[in-house]
C-alpha cells in the first residue's frame, strides 16, 4: 500500500536560499522565474533554477517555478518561452495565475494554480482540477471546515500556506496598490498599502482610531495545526517568504521539518523526498522576522489578527525596564542579553525605535540609543546575535540513511550497503583471514571503523556484523573498504524521473457564466479560455483599464468592526472610513452575512495604465 505523502514546501529568493531550504529538509522549493513572478524582487534565471533543480532532485525533492502574474498580450509569448526553458532546465511544475497560458501549447510540465486565482470554493477548485491543474493553492482565509468541504468535492492536490506574511485582501482581489500608484499586486509590484498608517472614523465623523496600522496583519503560524490540516485534506504545507533572507529560511524550514515529521510519524504518512537534515541550531520562529503570530481563520473568525502598532519586527518581550540613567537601564533577566543584540521599544509617541546593546553587567544594560525609554517601558529583543550566528555558522547537511552489512566469504570479507534512496553497493577485501588474538577488541574495531561515515553524504542507520568468529583486520583496510563502498553507493542511486502531464484543453463548465473585473482577465487568450468553458460575458480587468470608481479595492476577511468590538453579529451596519497620511479617504462596507469587509476609494480611480514588465 502506497502511503499518503505530506510535502514541506519552502520559498527561495535565489539559488543559494533554495539550496539552504533543500538542505534544511524541504521536500520542494518554489522560486520566481526571471520574469512574471508575483514577487518582482525575487527573479531568477533559468540557469539558476536548473542548478537548484539538479540539487533538489538528488534528494527526490522538487522545484516549482512561479510565473503567477497577469500577462499582457505582448508578454504571453515570452512567458510561454520561459516555461518551455524551465521544463528543459529541470523544473518540476510551474505556478500560474493567467489562464491565457493554457491556450498556448505548453510542454508536459505539471500546472499549479496560484492562490492569486482566488481559490476559495469547492466549485472553483473542482473547475481548476477538471481544467487540467495538478494542484491548487488554497486561499489563506479558509477554515478547516471550508478546506474539508473542498476536499470532499475534489481529488486535486491541495496546497495551503502555513507560515509567513498575510495579505489583507483575498489574494488576486486587491487593487489598492494599483489604483493608488499604478503598481499592481497582480503584476508582482505591490506597494503594500496595507502596511501604512490610517485613521478610522465612523459614519458621523467621530474618530475611532488615529494613526494606526489598521490594515496590517500579523504573520501566519500554523505549526501547531499541521495534523489538523492533513486530516482536512492538505498535502503540501507552504511557507511564505520569497523575499526573506537565508537565516529566516533556514530557521523556519528547520522548524516546520521537525513539526511535520511528528505528524508524519503519528499518522502513518510518508515524506516524498529522501534524506535527513542535520542542523547545528534549535529552530525558533520567534527569533527571526515576524509581526506577531496568528492562526488566522483556521477555526473561524478570531477577534484580532492585526498588528496595529507597527508592521515591523518588534521581537521577543524581555520585560519592563527600571532605573534608567546614563544610557543604560536595568531589567529582570538582563543576562539573556549580550553585546551586539538588538532591542526594540515604543517611544513616547508610540513609534517603534531600537538600539544595539553595548554591554551587560550586574543586571544593567548599556545601549546606543535609549531616547524615549523611561522607567516602565517595555523592551523587546529583535536580534539575538548568538542565535543568528548559530543559524548562519554551519551549513545544514542532508544525508541519506545507510544500512551496512559486513560478512565473510571464502576469499575474504565483504561490505554491502543499502541507502534510503534504494541504491545498493558492495566492496570486497580479499586476502588471508587471520583469527583475532583479542576477539572483543577486534569486533569493537570493526564496528568503530565501519561506523565512521564522517563528512560523507550518509549517516548510519544500522550496521550488522556477520562473522563465524572474530578476525583481525587492519584499521586501514577497514577504512578503505568503507570508503570504497560509499563511493560506489553514491553512484548507485536510481534515477529520479520527473512527472509529465500533457495539458489537453477541454470544455468543462466554469461555475459562472458572467465574469466581472475581479476575474482578472487581461488578454485575449484568457478570454478564449473562459469562453471555451462556457462563460458568456467577461469584463475588463483593472489592469486592462476597467474604471475602478465604485468598485472594491480590497475584499477582506479582516473586519475592523469585529476587531474593535463593534460587531453587530450579522445585522446591517453603516460604513466606516479610513484616511491615510496623504489625506486619501476610503469607505469600508461590511457584508455581515458573509463576514467580509470591502474597501472602496472615495473619488479615486486609476490613472496609470498597465505597463509591460521590462526585459
Amino acid at each position: 500500500m502506497i502511503k499518503k505523502t505530506l510535502e514541506l514546501l519552502a520559498p527561495a529568493r535565489d539559488l543559494a536560499t533554495g539550496i539552504d531550504a533543500v538542505n534544511c529538509g524541504a521536500d520542494a522549493v518554489y522560486i520566481g522565474a526571471e520574469h512574471f513572478g508575483a514577487r518582482a524582487g525575487a527573479a531568477n534565471t533559468v540557469s539558476d533554477i536548473g542548478k537548484l533543480a539538479a540539487h533538489a532532485h538528488r534528494y527526490h525533492a522538487k522545484v516549482y517555478a512561479a510565473l503567477n502574474t497577469l500577462l499582457t498580450e505582448e508578454e504571453l509569448p515570452r512567458a510561454h518561452k520561459i516555461i518551455c526553458s524551465l521544463w528543459d532546465a529541470g523544473a518540476d511544475a510551474v505556478i500560474i495565475q493567467d489562464m491565457g497560458l493554457l491556450e498556448m501549447g505548453l510542454p508536459p510540465i505539471p500546472l499549479i494554480a496560484s492562490t492569486q486565482a482566488n481559490n476559495t470554493t469547492p466549485e472553483k477548485v473542482l473547475f481548476l482540477e477538471k481544467a487540467g491543474f495538478k494542484r491548487v493553492i488554497l486561499a489563506r482565509e479558509l477554515s478547516l471546515e471550508e478546506i474539508k468541504a473542498i476536499r470532499a468535492k475534489t481529488t486535486v492536490e491541495l496546497e495551503s500556506f502555513v507560515h509567513g506574511a498575510l495579505c489583507t485582501s483575498y489574494s488576486g482581489n486587491c487593487y489598492m496598490s494599483y489604483v493608488l500608484g499604478g503598481r499592481s499586486g497582480n503584476r508582482g509590484e505591490c506597494a503594500q498599502p496595507c502596511r501604512k498608517l490610517y485613521s478610522l472614523t465612523d459614519a458621523g465623523g467621530e474618530t475611532i482610531a488615529a494613526n494606526k496600522h489598521l490594515l496590517s496583519l500579523r504573520d501566519l503560524n500554523l505549526s501547531r495545526r499541521l495534523g489538523a490540516l492533513a486530516d482536512a485534506g492538505v498535502t503540501s504545507f507552504k511557507i511564505e517568504g520569497r523575499l526573506k533572507d537565508r537565516d529566516y529560511v533556514r530557521n523556519i524550514v528547520s522548524l516546520y521539518r521537525r513539526e511535520l515529521d511528528k505528524v508524519i510519524e503519528k499518522k502513518g504518512f510518508a515524506r516524498p523526498s529522501k534524506g535527513m537534515s542535520f542542523v547545528a541550531f534549535t529552530p525558533n520562529a520567534a527569533k527571526t522576522f515576524n509581526r506577531g503570530f496568528t492562526e488566522y481563520f483556521i477555526d473561524g473568525n478570531p477577534a484580532d489578527i492585526t498588528s496595529p502598532d507597527t508592521p515591523k519586527f518588534v521581537g521577543e518581550p524581555l520585560g519592563l525596564v527600571f532605573d534608567v540613567k546614563n544610557g543604560s537601564f536595568k531589567i529582570h533577566g538582563a543576562e539573556k542579553l549580550h553585546p551586539g543584540d538588538g532591542i526594540a521599544f515604543f517611544d513616547k509617541a508610540g513609534v517603534l525605535s531600537g538600539s544595539l546593546v553595548n554591554g551587560v553587567k550586574d543586571g544593567r544594560v548599556r545601549a546606543d540609543n535609549l531616547r524615549g525609554v523611561d522607567n516602565g517601558t517595555a523592551v523587546f529583543r529583535n536580534l539575538d546575535k548568538d542565535f543568528i550566528r548559530s543559524v548562519v555558522k554551519d551549513e545544514a547537511r542532508r544525508k541519506f540513511a545507510v544500512r551496512l552489512e559486513f560478512s565473510e566469504y571464502e576469499g575474504g570479507f565483504m561490505l554491502k550497503a543499502t541507502d534510503s534512496r534504494g541504491g545498493t553497493a558492495e566492496a570486497k577485501l580479499r586476502g588471508v583471514k587471520a583469527a583475532a588474538q583479542k576477539p572483543e577488541q577486534a569486533l569493537e574495531t570493526i564496528q568503530k571503523q565501519l561506523s565512521k561515515l564522517g563528512e560523507s553524504d550518509f549517516y548510519l542507520q544500522k550496521l550488522e556484523v556477520n562473522l563465524s568468529k572474530p578476525y583481525f583486520i587492519p584499521v586501514s583496510a577497514l577504512n578503505d573498504l568503507r570508503r570504497e563502498v560509499l563511493a560506489s553507493l553514491e553512484q548507485a542511486a536510481p534515477p529520479v524521473a520527473r512527472e509529465e502531464i500533457k495539458f489537453t484543453p477541454n470544455d468543462f463548465p466554469y461555475p459562472e457564466t458572467e465574469l466581472d473585473f475581479s476575474a482578472n482577465v487581461l488578454n485575449k487568450k484568457a478570454e478564449r479560455f473562459y469562453q471555451r468553458h462556457g462563460v458568456k460575458s467577461i469584463a475588463m480587468s483593472a489592469e486592462g483599464g476597467a474604471d475602478m470608481a465604485g468598485k472594491p479595492l480590497m475584499t477582506a476577511k479582516l473586519c475592523l468592526r469585529r476587531r474593535l468590538g463593534l460587531c453587530k453579529k450579522g445585522k446591517e451596519v453603516e460604513p466606516m472610513f479610513l484616511e491615510d497620511s496623504e489625506g486619501r479617504r476610503f469607505r469600508l462596507e461590511f457584508d455581515c452575512a458573509r463576514c467580509v469587509m470591502r474597501v472602496f476609494a472615495e473619488d479615486l480611480h486609476v490613472k496609470t495604465p498597465v505597463k509591460e514588465q521590462e526585459e
